[in-house]
């Protein structure tokens, strides 16, 4: 198994160690990408019942929601509401935050008739979950109510920022 694939696989499965690993990687940044990549293009192909359209948008909304909540995390986690021990740089943040996204590849499956729905809103949860973890590895928290307040705002932000995607994309239907 490649190291990629073995971080994918260790980022799904929630394993704190692999967050912290990736934190302190200066060359995992582009492995994170690649992951964020694989996520968003799965998100994309699972709405592929509603044509190129859901193709283009999901991939697209997926990506783009990825990029505002990590910035939100950043910015408020970091920034704003930072724990004494807080000493986290952009780059490490999307880091780790990228490997969060591995559970995403998932989405995939979304397209699977009567059970799409059930699919996306488990692996948002499992996602967020992920995001929580990576967040407290990442800005060193004590803290995992801190740095899950800190992913849901970012997590409701996102949503906000994509729901036109998500409209429009209803309205191909």
């Amino acid at each position: 198994m490649n190291s990629l694939t073995d971080r994918i696989i260790r980022a799904a499965r929630l394993d704190h160690e692999l967050y912290r690993e990736v934190k302190e990687d200066p060359n995992a940044l582009g492995p994170a990408l690649n992951v964020v990549l694989l996520s968003s293009l799965a998100a994309g192909i699972g709405s592929l019942q509603l044509g190129v359209i859901g193709l283009v948008t999901g991939t697209v909304a997926a990506f783009a929601g990825w990029l505002i909540w990590a910035l939100v995390i950043y910015l408020v986690g970091a920034k704003i509401l930072p724990e004494a021990r807080t000493k986290a740089s952009l780059n490490q943040l999307l880091r780790v935050v990228g490997f969060a996204s591995a559970p995403g590849i998932l989405r995939v499956l979304a397209g699977i008739p009567y059970l799409g729905g059930v699919v996306i809103f488990a692996i948002s949860l499992w996602m967020l979950t992920a995001m929580i973890i990576a967040t407290r590895q990442a800005l060193d928290y004590e803290s995992a109510w801190r740095a899950a307040g800190v992913c849901l705002l970012g997590w409701v932000l996102q949503g906000m920022a994509i729901a036109p995607f998500l409209l429009m994309m209803s309205q191909q239907m």
